[in-house]
């Protein structure tokens, strides 16, 4: 005699599965091996590690001259040492390239030269100074050399053979930033076209590009400033003095702090004033403000930063201020 088919009454009866008394709901599947007390839990900071790390392995296996953007900042920094990390114990197998304005904070440059001896890796220099001096740029009224970084930053690409170019950009810092894929395609003349971007599925990312075209590399594109605060702290790394609190002469423009120099005179109507400041983004002594503070150490500027409610680049960086789209206009003609 057949045994009649189970009804899918029966089969719920007979299943293993546990059902919640109140509800008759069945929980959600759980892997096992995350629920051995033994299990490592990765956190947030562990998950944006990886990908940073697993996206500059894909730049170097698939591109055959890269070279990262270093200017001594944070971001930069901790792209520089992710790679670091991404290579151990090998050294990063790529050099530093700096487009050195000529109006940087010499803390900067000190901390830049000291980094790469330390590591032991090659530093590529385009300086602006040498493009004015030869006529083929011009300063500008407002002092602020930032925006004639272009020129020498995609000759330098051009000279280097260099068919990939790390950047420390995120998405939380700009409109036109959160804009950008990871990988990002530069056309023969190095601009960007925000319209032509390719779709990055998973953690698959299209490098394809013809002779002439580079990609920008931005592996720290998913982390937010906290975030890279919190991993600097965590991971103890070294960073120019100017990022933590200190007494220095400044005098207020445009809401902001701005440092006494031979690149960023006070008006006359502009007060000095002695301050305990430190700084948010490093940029040009000519375009960069402090804020107040006294966050002297790693831990206390991660406080700091969770409790800000302004961006650094909004509360620190006069040349973003130029226009509503003072970015996206750079990035089209091929700034980082």
């Amino acid at each position: 005699m057949r045994t009649p088919p189970m009804t899918i009454t029966d089969q719920a009866a007979r299943s293993p599965v546990r059902r919640d008394d109140a509800t008759g709901s069945t929980p959600p599947a759980r892997d096992a091996a995350a629920t051995r007390p033994d299990a490592p839990r990765l956190t947030t900071l562990d998950r944006l590690e990886a990908e940073a790390i697993h996206v500059i392995r894909e730049v170097v296996a698939e591109f055959e001259r890269p070279v990262l953007l270093f200017s001594g900042g944070k971001d930069s920094v901790l792209v520089l040492h992710l790679a670091a990390k991404a290579f151990a114990p090998g050294r990063v197998p790529f050099p530093v390239l700096h487009v050195d304005t000529g109006h940087n904070f010499p803390e900067v440059l000190r901390f830049r030269d000291e980094t790469v001896a330390r590591l032991g890796i090659a530093l590529e220099v385009a300086r602006v100074q040498d493009y004015i001096d030869d006529g083929r740029l011009h300063d500008r009224a407002d002092g602020t050399r930032n925006p004639l970084q272009t020129l020498p930053l995609l000759d330098a690409i051009a000279a280097g053979r260099h068919d990939a170019v790390f950047g420390g950009a995120r998405r939380d810092e700009d409109k036109a930033r959160a804009k950008e894929r990871i990988i990002s395609l530069r056309d023969e003349f190095g601009q960007w076209d925000p319209r032509n971007q390719r779709p990055e599925l998973w953690s698959l990312y299209n490098g394809r590009h013809t002779p002439g075209q580079h990609v920008r590399a931005f592996p720290i594109s998913n982390w937010t400033e906290l975030d890279v605060w919190s991993y600097i702290a965590r991971e103890r790394i070294p960073l120019p003095s100017l990022y933590f609190a200190h007494e220095r002469e400044v005098y207020a423009r445009d809401g902001m702090w701005r440092p006494v120099g031979p690149f960023s005179p006070p008006r006359g109507d502009e007060r000095v004033e002695v301050r305990t400041v430190r700084y948010r983004t490093v940029g040009d002594m000519s375009c960069t403000g402090a804020v107040e503070s006294t966050a002297a150490d790693l831990d206390a500027i991660v406080a700091e930063v969770a409790a800000s409610t302004l961006t650094e680049r909004g509360a620190t960086r006069a040349d973003d201020r130029l226009s509503e789209a003072a970015m996206e206009d750079r990035k089209k003609d091929g700034y980082f």
